[in-house]
């Protein structure tokens, strides 16, 4: 597992990140955190763990892992978020499911045998939705499409050059993946309740905005 990175956006996590690190050490695996320049309070609070830090350029969830993709240099990375909701025991499944033949591995919630201890009925309805309409536009056949707890080869995240800058990044990742023809799948994984803090996704706002991007990549593929 020494060939993987974990990428890290961490934005005032300071209380659940170490945490996280914490419970990393136990898995062989590169750890990239991306800190906004602002955020002193979350870098003081992981400067003794081993891991590299970034200062994030920009503003943005999907601008923090764009950044972090960029800077990899192993064969695999995976998305991890640092608020303790990704349970790492996945890493070797997914892994395994890469080295046989796929490109992006991508954990689903609602796959048999998934999960969310984080769910509310608010965000189901939206997730059911948005996966719904992206599986009949782009025939993408993953059951959990917003969902961004992913793997892949670095060489795919790049090559398919991500823009997105907010939480619209979920979407734009495996419909590009698609499109390109790269063989994505979904694995079964349970999401735990984030340690501490509240969720930075707003269901309205970001959902509009989700549905918007949605619509521009198929107005594209058309």
């Amino acid at each position: 597992m020494d060939q993987i990175t974990l990428v890290i956006p961490a934005k005032f996590e300071s209380t659940s990140l170490p945490k996280v690190l914490n419970e990393l050490e136990f898995f062989n695996v590169k750890k990239l955190v991306v800190i906004p320049k602002y955020d002193r309070e979350t870098k003081d609070a992981i400067r003794t763990y081993s891991c590299q830090i970034l200062d994030q350029t920009n503003e943005g969830f999907g601008n923090a892992i764009i950044e972090g993709i960029n800077q990899v240099k192993t064969k695999y990375l995976c998305i991890f978020n640092a608020d303790g909701s990704f349970d790492p025991k996945y890493l070797k499944v997914m892994l395994s499911l890469l080295t046989n033949e796929y490109d992006l591995v991508f954990n689903s919630r609602y796959a048999k045998n998934g999960g969310s201890d984080d769910d509310t009925i608010l965000t189901y309805i939206g997730n059911y939705f948005f996966t719904k309409l992206c599986n009949i536009l782009f025939k993408l056949n993953i059951s959990d499409v917003l969902f961004t707890y992913v793997m892949g080869k670095t060489e795919v995240f790049q090559e398919l050059k991500l823009k997105n800058p907010d939480f619209t990044f979920c979407i734009e990742l495996p419909v590009k993946a698609k499109l390109k023809g790269f063989k994505i799948i979904s694995n079964p994984s349970h999401e735990r309740s984030r340690i501490s803090g509240i969720k930075k996704v707003n269901e309205f706002k970001d959902g509009f905005l989700i549905l918007i991007s949605i619509f521009k990549l198929f107005i594209k593929k058309i």
